[in-house]
Order: structure tokens, then C-alpha cells, then sequence
């Protein structure tokens, strides 16, 4: 068997290892799609979970929503680059699809205690309903991972009421006829 140009093999290789070389070229031309594999918004339902452990996730459930499993993936290296201040918190906070306000001690008057900051965060889950405490307890784990770690921080879940206009409007009308209705009889 001679040398071929294309071979990364050295001159003194033997002939098993050249012939091991010929056997494996095929299997190099599997097509890997990388640019779908390294992309949140792209990669398969089942191979998320690998791509958010090759992204250093601290935490991750299968409960979770598909939306907030790829808001985590998505936001992982920002996360990972503020890790330790209060824009990661906020961060964390959007990647799970919540809306969060932060205090921090010298923003408070009379001033607080050093090194603590008040976090108010409202929560829903994908349906419109409102978040699960397993969920929220999620979110709390993540905001302690990425806090500052000499900080501490008090918590209030905030609650979304939302209500619509044309549904209590087409509400009274009924509600009086009804009214009237029984009372005359």
C-alpha cells in the first residue's frame, strides 16, 4: 500500500494503521449539523438538555416549559459573565419569564444593612396561570447562585391580577336584568 497524499498518517506507518485510516474515512462524513446543535432556538427538544450541561447550567428540571428551558440555554454566557451582580439576577429573573425588581440597601431610607438588597418578583407560568411553588422555588435557587455571594436578600413574590374591559361590561348588563328580573317576580 503506498502513501497517499491525502493521508495525515507518517511515512513510517504500518500497514494496519493505514488500513484503519481507509476504514474510518467514511465514518467522517457523517453530516454534523453545528450551527443547529449550538443554538437554542434550533437544537432538538431532546438534545437541549445536553447543550444546557455543555453551558454550565447549575440547575435544570424536565417540569420546566420548553420556553423557559431555552431562555435559560439562550442566556447562560451573559448570566455566566455578570455572575456576582445585580444585572445576573435580573437576568436569571427573565430568563424564567419573570418580572423583578431589585432594592439594594443604599437605595432604601432610612439606608439598610449593608450588602442586602429586596427583591419583589412577579411569576406566571406559560398558560397564564399563576407559577407553581416548586417554580418559584426554582427561581430563588437561581438567584442565589448568581447574587453577589457576600449579599443577602429578603424576598416578596409579587401577583399579576389581569382583567378585561369587555368581559365585566357584558357582565353587568346581566347581572342587572337578572336583579331586576327576580325582583319582580
Amino acid at each position: 500500500m503506498g502513501v497517499s497524499v491525502d493521508s495525515l498518517l507518517p511515512p513510517n506507518s504500518t500497514p494496519l494503521e493505514r488500513t484503519l485510516e481507509h476504514v474510518t474515512l467514511n465514518a467522517l462524513d457523517v453530516p454534523v449539523p453545528l450551527r443547529s446543535l449550538w443554538n437554542a432556538d434550533t437544537i432538538s427538544g431532546e438534545l437541549l438538555p445536553w447543550l444546557a450541561w455543555s453551558m454550565s447550567l447549575d440547575s435544570w428540571k424536565s417540569y420546566w416549559s420548553d420556553t423557559v428551558k431555552r431562555n435559560r440555554v439562550r442566556q447562560a454566557i451573559d448570566i455566566a459573565r455578570r455572575k456576582g451582580t445585580s444585572q445576573s439576577v435580573r437576568d436569571v429573573a427573565a430568563a424564567f419569564g419573570g418580572a423583578i425588581s431589585i432594592r439594594e440597601w443604599w437605595q432604601t431610607e432610612p439606608k439598610g444593612v449593608p450588602h442586602t438588597f429586596d427583591v419583589v418578583l412577579t411569576l406566571t407560568g406559560d398558560d397564564g396561570a399563576e407559577a407553581s411553588a416548586a417554580y418559584v422555588d426554582d427561581v430563588i435557587a437561581e438567584i442565589r447562585r448568581t447574587k453577589p455571594a457576600r449579599s443577602h436578600f429578603t424576598f416578596t413574590q409579587g401577583l399579576q391580577a389581569r382583567g378585561r374591559l369587555g368581559v365585566v361590561a357584558a357582565a353587568r348588563p346581566v347581572a342587572y336584568v337578572h336583579l331586576q328580573f327576580t325582583g319582580a317576580a
